[in-house]
């Protein structure tokens, strides 16, 4: 067959477009990889000041340009990070991550442990668990998570006692056995219950939301001793996981001046072993 230089002229051009769209694309790719600009959220408090104050700084030393965005509860980060508005947050444990996914048919995943504010326990009404009353009233946060890790907590206090076989990780308030003080338990909103200090006789608190209300950890009236499975994660997207930044942003948990900036503004929080 004799090609006419027509056709070799229109060959040459369909080549070039196809190998410079495929070219183009390779481009916009690596450049998605290789992105500089991040955008991070927290919930108010400790979570928030910790990207702030300890990796926000280190990221903006590799070359990146950082925002921080701010919540207000536990829903919005995630629904967030899934709809690409964040490329990571930090303010859950890995189990209420895997169940808050699993729920809303989410693909994310955890890249690594962060340091986390102790669950507290507080009150304006009594000084010690010695003046507890029988009756009192204590609220609790009300996801199912941290509403387990706080009737865990009040087990470990010797106020309740949990049905024998029950999935520490999955405790509801149902699975209470004993409760000899008659204690009122009350699960509220985690972010709104510093608020319920005024009412109730005692509030347990997660770190984050005690310390952006005012509160210390050292004013708790008993503090949980944190397991690694409710140690705070550093959440992305499945697809992001191997991404370039984000292992810069997982490195960044591990350099001398995060560490410097826990020990100064963070004492007394729970770390992963890495930061031990």
């Amino acid at each position: 067959m004799q090609l006419t230089r027509r056709h070799v002229v229109s060959g040459i051009l369909r080549a070039t477009v196809v190998i410079g769209f495929g070219v183009a694309l390779g481009l916009g790719s690596a450049h998605a990889d290789d992105k500089k600009t991040l955008t991070l959220g927290a919930t108010a408090g400790s979570n928030f000041d910790q990207l702030k104050l300890g990796i926000k700084p280190v990221l903006e030393k590799k070359g990146y340009t950082v925002k921080l965005v701010e919540f207000n509860d536990y829903v919005q980060p995630n629904l967030a990070l899934a709809q690409g508005s964040l490329d990571a947050n930090l303010f859950q444990h890995v189990i209420y991550l895997r169940k808050f996914s699993a729920d809303k048919g989410l693909n994310l995943v955890d890249v690594t442990k962060a340091p986390i504010a102790p669950l507290g326990l507080y009150s304006r009404k009594r000084k010690s668990l010695a003046d507890l009353k029988d009756g009192d009233r204590i609220t609790l946060p009300n996801d199912p998570s941290n509403l387990a890790r706080a009737l865990v907590f009040l087990e470990q206090n010797r106020l309740i006692k949990v049905k024998a076989g029950v999935d520490p990780l999955k405790v509801t308030e149902k699975d209470v056995a004993e409760n000899p003080r008659k204690l009122v338990l009350t699960p509220i909103e985690a972010a709104q219950l510093p608020r319920t200090l005024d009412d109730a006789e005692f509030a347990l608190i997660n770190g984050n939301f005690a310390i952006s209300s005012g509160l210390k950890l050292t004013e708790a009236v008993a503090l949980e001793k944190t397991p690694d499975h409710y140690l705070n994660v550093v959440a992305v997207k499945a697809e992001d996981k191997d991404k370039p930044w984000t292992r810069d942003i997982v490195a960044a948990f591990r350099t001398p001046e995060y560490r410097a900036a826990l020990d100064k503004h963070f004492a007394g929080y729970a770390r992963p072993a890495y930061l031990q």
